[in-house]
């Protein structure tokens, strides 16, 4: 769920309204729909007539999963907006994704209605949109219903706007009939015709100025206005965060409670940077109670969305790839900064769920699964204690029902077609070492037992049907699983994890660009499309970055290059700083935003500041950390306002401050010295560094991009360590310990 805009724009925005009296009012009563928990009552009925509307010939799923709506839905494209500017038509917009839930119960009451779908045809050309695909779209939309309403937005989003794109009305859910004093689709759509057809120069008045509002706000950026951040920002988005902190449950605020991994990357530098044992401590604990809570599935692995409570115990049970890819991070960065084994575990159990089940056979990764099966939420996920007892038998089931706490009455209510089940979310108290002892077993033995009959249940959950799958293959989120695949095959020392990276990496590099080398947003069934954004662009650059130091192979350090050149042409704002959403030659919107907020996941700035910094130690040259400063001082006067809702781009900051490092060893990648080197080098927590390889002083490679290294031999023959502290060089040393040393400075 994206921030809600800030005070003084929200109150431009109703300044700016000037609806008569009575339609203001209206808007703002159905503007921020709640969630009824009735939900699945149309999703037993089979569908009484079959349709078929444009969506039919579409690659998204979720599109997919409208096609044979009675809507006649129209995809985002010039025959909708032409088709409403001719009948004078207001346009229903409608956004979300495949695996949403919420979304699928819109669908059931509404889309698949007659009744409904008749008032729309009638009235609106209807639009859908998946914002997974056209995040440009969802983003612009999303910012008019959180400056519209006086609170957070989420999915499905639903537009009412102008045949010119420019909206007049939003909302998220909205049931078919009106119910608890909140209107349906059944009384809001006869009175939107009704404004618009007797009241229409209001309503175009309006959208002028909501749009107007709407650029304003997504005007960001200060360009040279702005200032350098210090660590006083650090220090503030720290304790922000430590007085947001959940001590007793950890993570952040109570409910609904997301994993936010990039807070974790943060606290961990902090840590790094201060010494401050309750940054590290806040990282600990979150980790350790989600891995423990029912957002974890322990029966396959993998997180879960968010939890619905403080305690994560009850999830929202959709996975996506990109939480997998952003924890898989956290815990494999906190293993290298502890030690501690069980993060090692948390990580690999991740990793093994997403290379079992979300692994396409092209080597890219899958965008997400669904919470429902069989039209019930969670229903895969959850057991009964028969279930177990008939799965397990009575002496190994009482085991798995006192280790995961469930009960013959349940912890999750199961409601379809009328019928309540109750069934349990298996979660921990406490870690299973902790548990051993009760039953006067050794750890290794317990965790034997537990895991024998983890796969007994994995096998019997394997007959059930599936959650739908979502199977599209987008960029951006397969850059963040690569980064998170080469952290994990460096720090664990695993080559599958590191053979996997790679192939997704080839797989979009081959597969997912246009005749001209640009990357594309989205590949499916064989077809890749739709403009790349940022996010594409910064997360693909990271994970490539991320791969070069796992593989030392030359060509994904120049394919980062070529696209961080790419993005800067096509992205950067040459007057006010930092990257826009969208490239200059994509499809012109009514806004062109620009994104700095590191929500569920992060922001493409973000992650592109880091990448500049990390580029401009690779090779030397300054003009990216220029930029890198730039980027910062344009969004400076935002980040310093609430520096915690930016703390991916605090990483970056924390680099660009230092200490920083850049790493060149040199030696021959085959021999067991200059492994060695590598080895201890990757197993240390040190986040802030660049590591190179120059295989052998007749390698040219690394020096045609890095030229200060065309100086570097290995001194006698061995192999040789060169570290760089904040610019300034040490002498080099092949003394493996001595080079730890070089890491490893007084804390701040």
């Amino acid at each position: 769920m994206k921030k809600v805009m800030k005070a003084e724009i929200k109150n431009l925005v109703h300044r700016m309204l000037i609806f008569n009296i009575g339609f203001i009012a209206f808007l703002i009563l159905f503007c921020s729909f709640g969630i009824n928990n009735n939900y699945w009552a149309h999703a037993s009925g089979s569908k009484q007539m079959k349709h078929s509307n444009r969506l039919k010939n579409e690659k998204s799923p979720y599109l997919l999963q409208h096609a044979d709506n009675p809507v006649d839905w129209y995809p985002w494209g010039e025959e909708a907006f032409e088709k409403a500017r001719k009948e004078n038509k207001p346009i229903l917009l409608s956004i979300g994704y495949s695996t949403c839930h919420w979304c699928h119960v819109m669908e059931h009451e509404s889309f698949e209605d007659e009744e409904v779908a008749k008032l729309m045809n009638e009235t609106f050309v209807s639009i859908k949109v998946d914002r997974e695909e056209r995040p440009d779209i969802d983003n612009i939309y999303m910012t008019v219903c959180q400056m519209l309403s006086k609170r957070g937005c989420g999915w499905p989003l639903n537009i009412f706007m102008t045949p010119d794109k420019k909206p007049f009305f939003a909302a998220t859910y909205i049931p078919k009939e009106s119910r608890y004093g909140r209107a349906g689709m059944m009384e809001l759509l006869p009175k939107i015709k009704v404004a618009w057809e007797k009241d229409n120069v209001n309503i175009l008045n309006s959208a002028e100025n909501i749009t107007a509002a709407l650029k304003k706000a997504t005007d960001v950026s200060q360009g040279a206005k702005g200032k350098d951040l210090s660590t006083k920002t650090l220090d503030t988005a720290y304790s922000q965060l430590l007085r947001n902190f959940d001590e007793e449950n950890g993570g952040f605020g109570r409910s609904p409670k997301f994993p936010t991994p990039h807070n974790h990357l943060f606290l961990l530098r902090y840590w790094k940077r201060t010494g401050d044992q309750q940054a590290l401590n806040m990282v600990e604990k979150t980790l350790n109670e989600m891995r423990l809570g029912g957002v974890y599935d322990h029966v396959g692995f993998g997180f879960h969305r968010y939890s619905t409570d403080p305690s994560w115990l009850l999830p929202h049970f959709e996975k996506m790839l990109y939480d997998q890819a952003m924890l898989a991070m956290a815990y494999t960065e906190t293993y290298q900064a502890t030690g501690k084994k069980e993060y090692e575990n948390t990580a690999r159990e991740i990793l093994t769920y997403v290379l079992r089940d979300m692994t396409s056979p092209e080597g890219g990764f899958y965008s997400a699964e669904d919470a429902d099966s069989e039209g019930v939420e969670g229903k895969f996920y959850v057991w009964t204690e028969e279930e177990l007892k008939e799965t397990l038998g009575d002496k190994d089931a009482q085991i798995i029902i006192a280790t995961f706490n469930t009960s013959k009455s349940g912890n999750f209510k199961e409601e379809a077609g009328g019928h309540k089940t109750e069934s349990n979310i298996l979660h921990l108290n406490k870690p299973l070492s902790e548990i051993a002892s009760s039953y006067e077993l050794s750890e290794e033995e317990f965790n034997k037992r537990v895991e024998k009959s983890r796969v007994r249940l994995f096998n019997e959950r394997e007959k059930r049907i599936h959650p739908y799958k979502d199977d599209k293959i987008l960029t951006d989120w397969n850059g963040l699983m690569i980064a998170a695949l080469s952290k994990a095959g460096r720090a664990f020392n695993e080559p599958i994890y590191t053979d996997a990276a790679r192939r997704a990496a080839d797989f979009i590099l081959k597969d997912l660009r246009n005749d001209q080398g640009k990357l594309l947003h989205r590949y499916r069934e064989g077809e890749a499309g739709i403009t790349a954004n940022i996010d594409d662009y910064a997360f693909f650059i990271w994970g490539l970055l991320e791969l070069y130091e796992s593989t030392f192979d030359i060509k994904y350090l120049k394919s980062a290059l070529v696209l961080q050149n790419e993005l800067d042409k096509g992205f950067w704002d040459d007057n006010n700083g930092g990257y826009y959403f969208t490239s200059n030659d994509a499809e012109v919107l009514i806004a062109r935003q620009k994104e700095i907020y590191d929500g569920a996941i992060p922001s493409g700035n973000s992650v592109a500041g880091l990448n500049l910094l990390k580029i401009a130690r690779i090779t030397g040259i300054v003009d990216y950390e220029e930029k890198a400063s730039k980027l910062g001082k344009a969004f400076s006067e935002t980040i310093e306002r609430g520096p915690m809702a930016y703390t991916l781009f605090m990483t970056g900051l924390d680099f660009g401050l230092g200490p920083s490092y850049e790493v060149v060893i040199v030696g021959d990648p085959l021999a067991e010295d200059t492994k060695t080197m590598l080895e201890a080098i990757r197993k240390v927590y040190s986040p802030n560094k660049v590591v190179l390889l120059r295989g052998t002083e007749k390698d040219s490679e690394i020096t045609e991009i890095a030229e200060f290294t065309k100086g570097q031999s290995r001194i006698n023959g061995k192999a040789t360590a060169y570290v760089c502290l904040n610019h300034v060089c040490n002498l080099p040393t092949t003394d493996v310990n001595k080079m730890l040393e070089l890491l490893a400075p007084e804390k701040s």
